[in-house]
């Protein structure tokens, strides 16, 4: 599975996106995306969703700084300063464990 995602449309103001854990529980299988550029941006989303959705685009699109970083960007940061995040757990079989 490819770890390097583009989304088509912006995701609290940013698009590039790792995939960190991969898991499956009986036949569904989830993928724990990180944004790139800030780690407390992070969704889960099905193998339908990153596959088949048209959402997303495999591997890293050169875009122009305003598309890749968008004001929701910073409108979202400036909103959940002070919220806490939950923690990100990465799997042992994960390309990015590193412990």
């Amino acid at each position: 599975m490819e770890n390097f995602w583009t989304s088509n449309k912006t995701i609290n103001g940013l698009r590039h996106f790792v995939l960190v854990n991969e898991t499956r529980e009986q036949e569904n299988i989830t993928f724990l995306m990180v944004s790139v550029l800030d780690s407390e941006i992070y969704l889960k989303t099905t193998y339908e969703e990153l596959i088949n959705s048209g959402n997303w685009q495999r591997g890293w699109i050169n875009l122009p700084k305003l598309q890749s970083i968008t004001e929701e960007y910073l409108n979202y940061k400036s909103i959940n300063k002070v919220k806490a995040i939950d923690e990100i757990y990465i799997n042992e079989d994960s390309l990015f464990n590193i412990s």
